[in-house]
């Protein structure tokens, strides 16, 4: 299934940022409306911004946790990222600490970036720093911290997308008009 710019758009309304009606989201990379003139990346601070680094870190996340079957995550994730964090540096900063903590301890396993391993060994790593047993927690540990700004995060944005939600079997998600045909007819429908 092809996730769309649509479609993070989609998730990005259903996280409830602002009013998306006309606009064009922007982009973790720096397009789009959050590109800065003073060359730092969106969410304040040359320490706590989403730079490519940290995108390609989400990016790779998102890989590893999405079913296989899902295609166009990079631009999915820097549409949803972009907006995401745009005018909330708190949270821009949280993004970028937990990426550059999920990088740190790959590195010290690995002597490589999260971004740099396969896939399977993007997985066992988080899974070895214990993300899928971990309560999420902005202000918790390493591991409560990655799976709250990273890897919680992009599965909310797959799964309040249309693409993502019919990919679970939710007909009509929040913010997808279905109509009254979508609560009389089953899933399988």
């Amino acid at each position: 299934m092809e996730l769309s710019r649509r479609d993070a758009l989609a998730a990005l309304s259903a996280a409830g940022v602002g009013s998306l009606a006309g606009c064009a989201a922007p982009t973790a990379g720096g397009e789009g409306t959050g590109d800065r003139s003073d060359g730092r990346g969106i969410g304040g601070d040359d320490e706590g911004r989403v730079g490519d680094r940290e995108l390609a870190t989400l990016v790779a996340v998102a890989e590893a946790v999405y079913p296989s079957e899902v295609e166009g995550v990079a631009e999915f994730v820097e549409t949803y990222t972009g907006g995401r964090v745009d005018g909330d540096d708190a949270y821009a900063r949280g993004v970028a600490e937990a990426a550059a903590t999920l990088d740190e301890y790959t590195e010290t396993f690995h002597d490589r970036s999260f971004r740099e391993l396969s896939v399977d060994t993007r997985l066992e790593t988080l899974d070895v720093m214990s993300v899928d047993v971990e309560e999420p927690d902005p202000d918790g540990t390493d591991a409560q911290r990655v799976r709250h700004y990273l890897v919680n995060e992009l599965l909310y944005a797959l799964y309040t997308s249309p693409t993502g939600a019919s990919l679970a079997g939710l007909e009509n998600p929040p913010g997808h008009p279905g109509g009254t045909e979508s609560y009389r007819e089953g899933p399988d429908a």
